[in-house]
């Protein structure tokens, strides 16, 4: 059962909240880093003040006022951002971006947008419609860090607001000074603000970054995806996570890219924060063809996805059994790697021991092996000890998705039991461990493909006259599997 479709809710839940971010002033901080010089104190400035020295044309007035609106817009908890725009202010902090000459004023005024931008739709747009992109994409080139590394922050806010800004600081050419900035030298406070761009320019599930973008992209996550820092590992593995979402052809543009021998490494990295995005990334690659699959497969993905589902955390387990459930739904040979690997064996704990969400992913694994597996191997699943986590897992019944995967998944261990001349042996244990009260307590259910379901398996497995032209017996349409192309596993990512 390959599931096409995935809820995307809890993915988005670790990483939305950091779609923008608001440059906060800790303490009381010199004009700019990257002048120190005497300046009349802007600490008691009223707004009034401010906006008439923003507007008053000295420039020992400017900077001042500019260095005063940055610290109300970054120390304040509601910040005055539509006090500013109804000024007319913006428009005139655009125009201090373009003062070479006067780095300070350039590096304040970028603050002061920076945060601007960090607010609503609405007032990112009053920036964007200022001229502030061409003129944060140039500042990408100053020979000051601190400036490049402002200007990195506001267009990732910007580009973090949707889809449609995001396209627009692409198309004036964000993307190549962008990752020029990745070289050797370069802060890692400067590093981390362009993964964590990265992962914005990448960002939008239904509206994706074009094919040429993400070319243009990938070398340089690729290159931040071995450095050792925490956030810039975190955020190019979002990135990532975000571009592999979606058909065939997108994955294999990642898989091209050779990042996924170094992805799989990173599943046994010790930040959770790390391990998080990067499960997320091999599980949307397994998702798609079996050549993608033998890709994470061949980098020695099994034995890792076999830790990680004893992982204490069970947003890392539920995961881990969900790429478990895409190599299941692939080849024989990748479902014998699962066993090769004692992969299976944790993944029957987790079905029989983990919360319900995990169960559920560890059901669709499970399922997908009895549909995939040949009967030894289903065979092995039952020495597992899978069959009575799976009756109870019966009683979910809110839940028709998990059932009908259930009820799949025993009918075919039941089937490979009569090949192998050991029916009676099995559904005397499914008897014994309470599955035949379940399943018969399914005949009330108010889903019709439930009771067909129920009623072939009673007919075919549990019937004193087993007769195959029995009037209960189902037509090949309705004893047919479904699929389920909208399952609601965690890529939701809650």
């Amino acid at each position: 059962m390959r599931r096409t479709e995935v809820n995307v809710e809890l993915r988005k839940s670790k990483k939305e909240d950091h779609l923008k971010r608001r440059n906060i002033e800790i303490d009381d901080e010199p004009l700019s880093p990257l002048e120190n010089t005497n300046r009349v104190t802007a600490a008691h400035m009223s707004i009034e003040d401010i906006v008439n020295g923003i507007h008053s044309g000295d420039e020992k007035m400017e900077i001042t006022a500019t260095h005063a609106a940055r610290q109300i817009l970054s120390k304040e908890r509601n910040p005055p951002i539509d006090i500013f725009i109804d000024a007319n202010v913006i428009p005139k902090l655009v125009e201090f971006l373009s003062r070479v000459k006067h780095p300070d004023l350039q590096f304040e005024s970028a603050w002061a947008l920076t945060s601007i931008a960090s607010g609503t739709s609405d007032q990112t747009k009053v920036v964007v419609s200022a001229g502030a992109v061409a003129g944060f994409i140039s500042l990408m080139g100053s020979p000051h860090s601190v400036l490049a590394e402002q200007a990195v922050w506001a267009l990732s806010n910007i580009a973090g607001d949707g889809p449609e800004l995001r396209d627009h600081v692409i198309e004036l050419g964000i993307i190549k000074p962008l990752i020029t900035l990745i070289k050797p030298g370069s802060p890692y406070t400067l590093l981390r603000n362009v993964a964590w761009t990265l992962s914005n320019l990448c960002c939008y599930k239904i509206f994706p970054p074009s094919v040429h973008a993400v070319r243009q992209i990938l070398p340089a996550l690729s290159q931040l995806i071995h450095k050792n820092d925490k956030e810039i590992l975190a955020d190019a593995c979002w990135a990532l996570s975000y571009l592999t979402v979606g058909p065939n052809e997108r994955i294999q543009e990642i898989v091209n890219a050779g990042v996924v021998p170094r992805l799989v490494a990173l599943l046994d990295h010790n930040e959770l924060a790390v391990v998080i995005p990067t499960l997320r990334t091999i599980s949307n690659i397994v998702a798609g063809s079996d050549s993608q699959i033998d890709s994470v497969m061949a980098a020695g993905a099994c034995p890792l996805l076999a830790k990680l589902l004893n992982n204490s955390q069970m947003n890392i387990v539920k995961e881990a059994a969900l790429a478990v459930s895409y190599i299941a739904a692939g080849n024989a040979i990748q479902i014998q790697a699962l066993f090769t690997n004692n992969v299976v064996r944790p993944l029957v704990d987790v079905l029989g021991k983990g919360d319900f969400k995990c169960q559920k992913e560890a059901a669709w694994a499970i399922t997908n092996i009895t549909l995939g597996g040949n009967v030894e191997q289903i065979a092995l699943l039952r020495q597992f000890g899978v069959i009575a986590p799976l009756c109870a897992l019966l009683e979910a019944k809110e839940d028709s998705k998990t059932i009908l995967v259930v009820l799949d998944g025993l009918a075919n261990i039941l089937a490979a039991a009569e090949k192998m001349g050991e029916l009676e042996k099995v559904t005397l244990h499914v008897e014994e461990c309470g599955g035949l009260d379940r399943i018969e307590a399914l005949e009330s259910h108010d889903n019709v493909e439930i009771y067909h379901k129920f009623l072939d398996i009673l007919e075919q497995y549990f019937s004193t006259e087993r007769d195959e032209d029995s009037e209960l017996a189902l037509s090949p349409s309705q004893s047919a599997h479904c699929e389920f192309n909208n399952h609601p596993s965690l890529k939701a990512p809650e």
